[in-house]
């Protein structure tokens, strides 16, 4: 009896046939709720703040809402019939509904429907990275064309607690496709998981709960480091061979923190650092970071991403910008003029948009 073989670890995960991304777009909504609105309300004001502010979904606006708009800006810059879309998936760890899916309601929404794959994923703030990669997958091996995937969220936190200070909304889509077509082409991908329990929302749970200090070791530094540098090691490169570099955004310490403990600067994550700003978005926290890389890359640069989940795991991504991005970025609206239209809100207007006063 032989004893099977199996691939030594590290293992990249790289398509039979080369991918990249043919269109992405971005989505944030326009109300904010500043920090400081937050400790007035709970602390008096006193103690520091994580970020400046967050983003708000409006009344009207859920998970399917802003994948639908994210979807179309990526469909403006891939310019494809959508009928051509072989998945349309959505990560996030707020779906709108516990039993339906937001996926159909966004393929329907682009006109990808009915000759179309169509999932729901779950895997905290990596939800979106997960289908990323099942994507690259579904196009590498043949099976697709073209196939999308969207990191969205409309985060809660418990009044008063941590996460209510930093929990955003917001995300992004990417279309995959051949990478003689894309924009960027994504390389290799790498992924790190293991059982920590560091984050988690039981069912008929309204918030969920977190470790606190735990949520950074062994949690993100861990997990993030780890995938990052089993990517660099097996493509070879150092932080040095990176134009760009982003990274899951919690608060604005972790990014910064685990970006130099790797060897990158400051100026290397600035573009894709939308936290203090935004908030986190959970599920599109660095699939928008990248999108506001890609809005200003030039053909040549090479970007690394990371994310993190809760539970926990990171994906990590070697990107190539092409010389067809300069082109198409301009076809859609850009994830900094999202953020730039903004309209303030107090705490009040904020309990009411998320739904935190049970009326009944």
């Amino acid at each position: 009896m032989t004893t099977p073989q199996h691939q030594p670890f590290p293992t990249l995960l790289k398509p039979a046939k080369p991918v990249g991304i043919i269109g992405y777009g971005a989505y944030v909504p326009r109300y904010r709720l500043p920090a400081k609105e937050v400790a007035r309300v709970w602390t008096g004001g006193k103690g520091g703040l994580p970020i400046k502010e967050k983003a708000v979904p409006g009344l009207d606006e859920d998970v399917a809402t802003m994948s639908i708009e994210a979807a179309r800006n990526a469909m403006k810059r891939a310019e494809i019939d959508p009928h051509e879309l072989r998945a349309v998936w959505v990560g996030s760890e707020s779906h709108p509904y516990a039993v339906k899916p937001t996926s159909t309601i966004v393929a329907e929404a682009i006109g990808a429907v009915p000759a179309t794959q169509a999932a729901d994923w779950e895997f905290a703030c990596k939800a979106g990275t997960e289908a990323l990669v099942a994507a690259m997958g579904f196009v590498g091996s043949n099976m697709a064309h073209y196939a999308m995937a969207i990191g969205m969220d409309t985060a809660q936190g418990k009044p008063g607690d941590a996460l209510e200070y930093t929990a955003g909304a917001g995300g992004a889509a990417y279309i995959l496709g051949p990478a003689e077509e894309s924009l960027a082409v994504i390389n290799a991908s790498y992924s790190y998981v293991t059982d920590t329990p560091d984050f988690w929302r039981r069912p008929e749970a309204k918030y969920p709960e977190h470790g606190m200090r735990f949520t950074g070791e062994p949690a993100y530094f861990k997990h993030i480091t780890e995938a990052a540098t089993h990517l660099m090691e097996a493509m070879g490169t150092t932080a040095k061979d990176y134009k760009w570099a982003v990274f899951h955004q919690p608060n604005t310490k972790f990014p910064q923190r685990v970006a130099s403990q790797l060897g990158f600067s400051m100026d290397q994550i600035q573009p894709g650092l939308l936290v203090p700003v935004i908030g986190n978005t959970y599920a599109g926290a660095a699939m928008i970071g990248l999108t506001a890389t890609l809005d200003i890359a030039q053909p040549g640069d090479r970007i690394l991403v990371v994310s993190f989940g809760s539970g926990a795991g990171s994906d990590a991504f070697d990107i190539l910008v092409t010389d067809k991005l300069s082109a198409r970025r301009d076809r859609a609206t850009k994830t900094q003029e999202y953020i730039a239209r903004r309209t303030e809100i107090d705490y009040a207007t904020y309990v009411r948009y998320r739904g935190k006063l049970a009326m009944k």
